[in-house]
């Protein structure tokens, strides 16, 4: 499809509203934010660098295979520190490579979904390109941070990323604003493509602002023998955060594997799924959620859609409510197209039992350290797959988040 036929599209989809979440007034965001120049990300402030930490982004670099960091639409930081690995901003990978368009650009996503895939592409402000080569293990993570750095601005970015037969890669993402900033808009297209025998695991965190709306939309195809990873946790303030990403098992034997741990404050509304079609013998599939709500409103999704015979799949839902005036909604969705598919389910919504509360108050603890202890093994998921480094970035992501709890 040309680019000539893809703006008409997104421009037919300008006012088409997503099936789920809050309708939101993109006119109310300023679409062309100011440029930042290139920078070193040991010069920004003090403050930018522990919001950077406090979503997985070490501006030292300490443990990383390389690093990318957009501020609004301007790429301040790209750089490689393994062999094998490619970092690029999408718009420099399109000059670079005549085959990225042809092959992957709104290949795996429709560029009139809706409203929010429109904007992007009619909005377009880079992205970050992220290409493990053929057989390259890249151990150590890879950092790319979108980062927000002006009041009311609206970001909007398309993510390729490309994991090559046998390649194995760790991506963490923090998506964050600057301290000072309230309010803004985050549309995210991303589209993964896991080669046959790749192997990628892919770490969320966000870390928004209490009047910041968000609207990442994302797909993976995965190739046989591959495996997809992908953590997400937003445990920090937001305003509106609508979010469905769904994984296409392609290849004999692939396998996805979802992990979301959620938070609702009072005011925020939070709309998460995942959808997973199981195209392919032996593929199989996990999602798993831990939800908590603290007053604000939180909807949980899942959808597996099995499509041939032999293939495996679970939805698991955990909830806690921390406010009377909470909600969770869980919603599974177990499809079965044909015979012999396993499919299945669980969910549970309930409050912190007082027995545990006062068993922990009789070891020495006060209330607010039991309920803090309790809630944090709730939102802990071992992953026996994901690298140390990721799984501790994850567990202190969950342990920042007690203030908002207590």
């Amino acid at each position: 499809m040309s680019s000539q036929d893809l703006k008409e599209r997104a421009e037919r989809a300008r006012g088409k509203r997503a099936p789920f979440g809050p309708d939101l007034d993109l006119s109310l965001y300023k679409s062309n934010p100011r440029e930042f120049p290139p920078l070193p990300l040991t010069s920004l402030g003090k403050e930018e660098q522990r919001a950077l930490l406090a979503t997985g982004i070490d501006p030292f670099e300490g443990n990383r295979s390389g690093s990318y960091l957009q501020m609004n639409r301007s790429v301040v930081f790209c750089g490689t520190r393994a062999e094998g690995l490619e970092i690029l901003s999408t718009e420099e990978a399109l000059k670079r490579y005549d085959w990225l368009e042809r092959e992957y650009w709104w290949k795996a996503l429709e560029v009139d979904e809706d409203k929010y895939t429109s904007f992007v592409e009619l909005n377009w402000q880079r992205g970050y390109f992220i290409r493990a080569l053929p057989g390259a293990r890249i151990v150590r993570p890879v950092q790319a941070c979108l980062f927000l750095a002006e009041e009311s601005v609206a970001q909007a970015v398309h993510n390729i990323i490309i994991v090559e037969p046998g390649a194995e890669l760790h991506v963490v993402t923090g998506c964050l604003v600057a301290p000072a900033v309230k309010s803004g808009l985050h549309i995210g297209v991303s589209e993964f493509y896991v080669k046959r025998g790749g192997r990628l695991s892919f770490t969320m965190i966000h870390n928004w602002g209490e009047e910041v709306a968000v609207r990442p939309r994302t797909a993976t195809i995965v190739e046989e023998g591959g495996v997809f990873l992908s953590n997400y946790v937003c445990l920090s303030p937001v305003k509106s955060l609508q979010m469905y990403p769904t994984t296409y098992l392609r290849g004999k034997g692939s396998v996805a594997l979802y992990n979301n741990l959620l938070l609702a404050m009072p005011g925020s509304s939070l709309d998460v799924g995942g959808r997973v079609f199981l195209e392919a013998p032996g593929s199989r599939a996990e999602i798993r959620t831990r939800a908590i709500t603290k007053g604000g409103e939180l909807w949980t999704r899942g959808h597996l859609i099995g499509m041939v015979p032999g293939v495996r799949a679970h939805l698991e839902c955990q909830g806690l409510i921390l406010s009377p005036s909470g909600l969770i909604r869980a919603i599974p969705e177990l499809e079965g197209r044909v015979p012999d598919v396993q499919l299945s389910h669980e969910a549970s919504i309930g409050k912190i039992a007082k027995e545990e509360i006062e068993y922990l108050m009789t070891r020495g603890l006060t209330e607010e350290e039991a309920k803090a202890i309790i809630v944090r093994g709730f939102m802990r998921i071992r992953e026996e797959a994901l690298p140390q480094e990721l799984q501790r970035l994850i567990e202190e992501a969950i342990k920042a988040s007690t203030k908002y709890l207590l």
